[in-house]
């Protein structure tokens, strides 16, 4: 086909095909493998162990002090799968993180949690839908780049935390404060974290961890064992960029 223009025929363009090509969905995806998980084991259970070892390959490829307890338990539970089943929580892992890749602006493990319907309703387990994080993070979080250049970095803290939403619609919210000034939210920017069950403390560290910002999660009661300077780092889980360069030199120079 051929179309008239200004008395002319000019040939039809060719069609845009990057509008149609389809996308990559990391749930549909992450939902099909995790299926195969639970012919053998309950859906929570098999949740809990993916968490917990996604979590240890995180912490033990920057975290020496802790390595060889997690390595021990990390082994205890990908020992009880079959050999089939242990190369299916690495993909997991993979749609986690193409996920927060291509939308940082989501509680990724949050969802699927409560897609799945493996939380503790019966102790009022029941995540913060991550819009109404937004608005709260939005309306709390006003002078983001003043506090940093008063104080050098601005700390963000959540002491029932959860899979992590009301610190991932945080940080994106100081993100976007302090890039228009030129300033890198990984610098500048620390998470501190905790609740009381390990396997959602878990779930907010892998994704503040695949988020790239300084910070940690403490396992534990906030009530009777809020985080504390001098806490030992026994219940602790810290992630990758607290290791940086820019985060070792701050904790040297506050210390002196």
């Amino acid at each position: 086909m051929k179309r008239r223009a200004h008395g002319k025929l000019q040939p039809k363009p060719p069609p845009d095909i990057s509008a149609t090509k389809p996308t990559h969905n990391s749930e549909k995806e992450f939902m099909k493998i995790f299926k195969q998980l639970t012919y053998s084991y309950s859906p929570f259970e098999v949740w809990k162990d993916f968490i917990f070892m996604d979590a240890c390959a995180i912490s033990n490829a920057v975290d020496k002090s802790h390595f060889d307890e997690r390595e021990e338990r990390y082994l205890q539970v990908i020992n009880k799968y079959e050999e089939h089943e242990q190369l299916l929580f690495p993909e997991l892992m993979v749609h986690t993180v193409m996920a927060l890749e291509e939308n940082t602006e989501q509680d990724f493990l949050g969802h699927i949690f409560m897609q799945l319907e493996i939380s503790n309703t019966a102790n009022g387990q029941f995540f913060t839908p991550y819009n109404v994080c937004q608005m709260m993070s939005a309306v709390t979080i006003r002078d983001a780049a003043g506090h940093v250049e008063r104080n050098g970095y601005l700390t963000v803290h959540d002491p029932c935390c959860g899979a992590g939403a009301t610190l991932i619609a945080s940080i994106n919210e100081t993100r976007k404060q302090l890039e228009p000034i030129g300033l890198n939210f990984q610098n500048h920017v620390l998470v501190s974290a905790q609740d009381i069950d390990e396997t959602v403390a878990l779930m907010c560290y892998i994704q503040i961890s695949l988020l790239g910002v300084a910070g940690y999660v403490k396992v534990g009661n906030a009530l009777i064992e809020p985080v504390n300077p001098t806490d030992t780092s026994e219940n602790y889980w810290f992630t990758p960029i607290y290791f940086s360069d820019v985060w070792v030199t701050r904790r040297f120079l506050k210390s002196l």
